[in-house]
C-alpha cells in the first residue's frame, strides 16, 4: 500500500523532445505514464508512489549528461529510464557513478558493460545480423549499400554488417556512407545508390532523417531497384513516410503494435482504454520505455533497494512485458538482454510480422 504522505519515487525519463529523434517521444511518454500508473496500482516502489519526470534527451549529449547529473545530485531523481541515442548514453553513464539505477531502453550497438547501466534494447547480434541473413536467404538481397547517421550506433552497426556480409560467400557491401544527425537532403547518396550494384539498402538513420530518406528514395524511383532494411523503424515513422514510399521496407524489432501475441494485444487494449483512439501509435521505442519501468520495478522488488551493489548482486531477472519475456542481467559483468526479435515488412499503415529471428 502506498503511504499518503511519503515522498514520491521519481524516475527521470530521458527522451528526445526536439530534433530528428523527437518523432519517438509521444509514444515513449504515454507508455511510461501507463507503466507508472500500473506500478502505483500494484503498490508503487518501496511503498512510494512512482512519478515520471520528463528530461529532454535531444541536442548536445554533454548538456543532457549535465542535466541528469544535477537532478541526481540534488536528489530529484531516484532512477533514470529512457529511450535516447547512444551518444547521449555515453554522456549520462559516467556522471551517474552508480548512484541510481539507469535502465537504457533503446536499440544500440552493444558492448555496454558499465556497472549500474542496464541496457534492455536490441543489439546487432539478435537484430541486425539475423535480419540481414533473413533478407539474403528469404528475399535474395545480396549486395548492400549502407547509409547511417554519423555517431556511434550507426558506425558500430555498419562495422558489424560489413563483417557479417563480407564473411558470407553470397553477400557483400558495395558502399558505406554517413550523414550528420539532422540531415534532410540525401540526393548525393541516393545518386550513388542508383549508380551502384546494390539490391538492398541498410538504413541506420534516426527518426525524421530516415523519413526524409525514404520519401526521396521513392521519389527517385529506387523502390524497384533496392529493398530497404531499417532496424530503427517504428509506426510513427511509417505514418510520416506515407504508403506511397514504403514498398519493400523491412525492419526487425522486439515489438510491433501489430504483434499477434496475447501480451501485445492486452497491452494495446490497456493503452487504448487509457489514452483513447486518437493517442499516438504504439511503437517499439514507446513500448521499450514501458518495459524499462517494469524492469526497474522488478529489480527494486527483488532487492528492496536502488543501490548499485545490491542491484548487481541480484544477477539475472526475467521481466514479462508486451514483447514477451526479457532476460535481463544486472550483474557487474552484464550480458546483453535476451529477447525474441521479429522480422516485419511495412504494410501501408502498419507492419506485417513475417517471422521470428
Amino acid at each position: 500500500m502506498i503511504g499518503t504522505s511519503v515522498q514520491p519515487f521519481v524516475v527521470a525519463l530521458v527522451v528526445p523532445l526536439t530534433g530528428s529523434a523527437s518523432i519517438y517521444a509521444p509514444s515513449c511518454v504515454l507508455c511510461a505514464q501507463l507503466a507508472a500508473e500500473e506500478i502505483n496500482d500494484a503498490g508503487g516502489l518501496q511503498g512510494r508512489p512512482l512519478t515520471v519526470r520528463i528530461v529532454d534527451g535531444s541536442g548536445d549529449p554533454a548538456r543532457v549528461g549535465d542535466e541528469v547529473d544535477r537532478l541526481v545530485s540534488r536528489g530529484d531523481a531516484d532512477a533514470i529510464v529512457g529511450w535516447h541515442i547512444s551518444a547521449v548514453r555515453r554522456h549520462v553513464t559516467p556522471v551517474l557513478r552508480r548512484r541510481v539505477p539507469y535502465i537504457y531502453t533503446a536499440l544500440f550497438e552493444g558492448g555496454e558493460t558499465t556497472p549500474g547501466v542496464i541496457a534492455i534494447g536490441e543489439t546487432p547480434d539478435i537484430q541486425l545480423r539475423p535480419g540481414l541473413c533473413w533478407l539474403a536467404d528469404e528475399v535474395g538481397v545480396r549486395n548492400w549499400f549502407v547509409i547511417g547517421n554519423d555517431y556511434v550506433w550507426p558506425r558500430r552497426s555498419a562495422e558489424s554488417a560489413v563483417e557479417l556480409l563480407g564473411g558470407r560467400d553470397d553477400t557483400r557491401v558495395v558502399d558505406v556512407r554517413f550523414a550528420p544527425l539532422g540531415t534532410s537532403e540525401f540526393r548525393p547518396v541516393l545518386d550513388r545508390i542508383g549508380r551502384s550494384s546494390a539490391t538492398g539498402v541498410l538504413m541506420l538513420l534516426v527518426g525524421r532523417d530516415a523519413v526524409s530518406f525514404h520519401r526521396q528514395f521513392a521519389a527517385l524511383g529506387l523502390e524497384d531497384k533496392c529493398a530497404r532494411f531499417s532496424p530503427l523503424m517504428d509506426e510513427s515513422m511509417l505514418a510520416e513516410i506515407g504508403p506511397g514510399a514504403s514498398q519493400d521496407v523491412f525492419t526487425a524489432s522486439g515489438y510491433f503494435e501489430s504483434l499477434p501475441t496475447l501480451e501485445s494485444l492486452e497491452f494495446g487494449g490497456r493503452y487504448s482504454r487509457r489514452f483513447g483512439v486518437g493517442a499516438p501509435s504504439l511503437s517499439g521505442p514507446g513500448e521499450s520505455c514501458y518495459t524499462g519501468l517494469l524492469t526497474l520495478a522488478e529489480l527494486v522488488r527483488r532487492t528492496g533497494s536502488t543501490e548499485g551493489d545490491r542491484l548487481a548482486a541480484v544477477g539475472r531477472v526475467t521481466v514479462a512485458g508486451p514483447r514477451g519475456l526479457l532476460r535481463v542481467d544486472a550483474s557487474e559483468t552484464s550480458t546483453p538482454t535476451r529477447q525474441r526479435v521479429y522480422m516485419a515488412s511495412a504494410d501501408r499503415t502498419g507492419f506485417d510480422v513475417l517471422d521470428s529471428l
